[in-house]
């Protein structure tokens, strides 16, 4: 495993973090976080609730600021980096009762000004006819999302981020609102989809069997408990420092017993 300076330092990193603080309110959500992730890696973002997750994934996509210390991407400021970054929040604002169908969706991540172009219009609908194939759902481009169960709208979901052609997708609580099942599914894919040399990010509660779907894994308890290798740096004591002394109960512990909860 790379020293902190060394990661930092990397060349070859597409996300530096350099002592990255965020405030939220009067609350420091991020104190001094360092670590560098390498283009291509599947990261898995782990941590208790409030640990900093879904801030840091704000930050990388440009809606919360950072007050101290640096956080680029390709060497630039979130803010002006946003067309690199695709981010499906825990939360996603679409209301499923609404009549879109599982394309409309998928295009929303895709609307620009010159969609009218009828040459625009058909790269369009080959980008989503291409992330719908890559998340198993091409049967399912004119369905109504409310017809979706929770797993195939997550799906839908990832397949927008992928239609953007973002080198980063970031996705928070990709597990949160589904069965388990569901979970084991969506870990598959994320595990065999084609990311073309993309860099994903997974926020998640599960710290069960990681080394076998995540390249590398980052701790965060507000500050960076560890990153590197998860086979390496979940050890005891790192997974006290996330979850203190109580960290037996999280030994087996999957984000379905987190469904109610926000980070």
């Amino acid at each position: 495993m790379k020293s902190t300076d060394d990661r930092v330092f990397d060349n070859t990193a597409i996300i530096v973090s350099d002592g990255c603080c965020v405030q939220i309110g009067n609350t420091q959500a991020l104190d001094d976080v360092t670590f560098s992730i390498t283009k291509g890696k599947k990261v898995a973002v782990v941590g208790p609730n409030g640990g900093g997750k879904s801030t840091l994934f704000n930050a990388l996509a440009g809606l919360a600021p950072v007050v101290n210390g640096s956080l680029k991407i390709n060497g630039l400021d979130p803010q002006d980096a946003k067309g690199t970054i695709s981010y499906v929040p825990q939360k996603d604002l679409i209301n499923r009762n609404f009549p879109l169908s599982v394309k409309q969706v998928v295009e929303m991540g895709l609307i620009t000004r010159n969609s009218l172009n009828l040459f625009a219009r058909k790269q369009i609908n080959l980008k989503i006819e291409e992330a719908l194939e890559n998340v198993g759902l091409s049967d399912k481009i004119n369905e109504n999302i409310n017809n979706l169960s929770g797993g195939q709208f997550q799906r839908v979901l990832i397949a927008r981020g992928l239609a953007q052609d973002a080198d980063i997708i970031l996705l928070d609580e990709a597990f949160s609102a589904v069965d388990v099942g569901a979970q084991e599914d969506i870990m598959s894919l994320i595990s065999d989809i084609n990311l073309d040399g993309k860099t994903i990010l997974v926020a998640t509660h599960d710290i069960n069997n990681l080394e076998e779907k995540f390249d590398e894994v980052l701790c965060l308890n507000r500050h960076c408990c560890a990153y590197g290798d998860p086979s390496e740096v979940l050890t005891e004591d790192v997974i006290k420092e996330m979850y203190g002394s109580h960290y037996e109960m999280f030994k087996n512990h999957t984000s379905e017993s987190h469904e109610k909860h926000n980070d």
